[in-house]
């Protein structure tokens, strides 16, 4: 069973933002293409960046955050979401399935990305029960 089962991406050229909406909360990695190591914040911080195209080591290190989740949600202002989404489903077939969707998104925030995703996921929204 994954350990978080939602998780969204927000990816470009520059970095990839990922969030895992879980029990106890949200976490964040930021990877960056040019950059071996990960980065895990638990609250939301600036990021610098610079000017590199995404690779094949990128988008498999992004796919590797993802591996746990049971759902996926990928967002981004480019192409490069799309090719993320075409690479994790070539590699990882079984993974690919859990790809909900693919959106189009500018440059949100963090607490954007994050309250979009619970919006999608409909996570927090009370449901009200009707009687017969």
């Amino acid at each position: 069973m994954p350990s978080h089962f939602h998780a969204i991406v927000w990816i470009d050229h520059l970095q990839a933002r990922i969030f895992h909406l879980g029990l106890s909360g949200t976490d964040e990695i930021v990877l960056h293409p040019h950059m071996p190591t990960r980065h895990i914040h638990h609250k939301a911080n600036s990021i610098a960046s610079g000017h590199v195209h995404e690779s094949e080591e990128f988008l498999n290190q992004v796919m590797t955050a993802v591996s746990d989740a049971g759902e996926i949600l990928i967002l981004g202002p480019s192409g490069t979401k799309v090719e993320l989404a075409k690479y994790i489903r070539e590699r990882n077939p079984e993974l690919g399935s859990r790809i909900v969707a693919v959106e189009a998104a500018d440059h949100p925030s963090d607490p954007e990305i994050v309250a979009y995703a619970k919006r999608h996921f409909k996570i927090g929204i009370v449901r009200s029960a009707t009687r017969g």
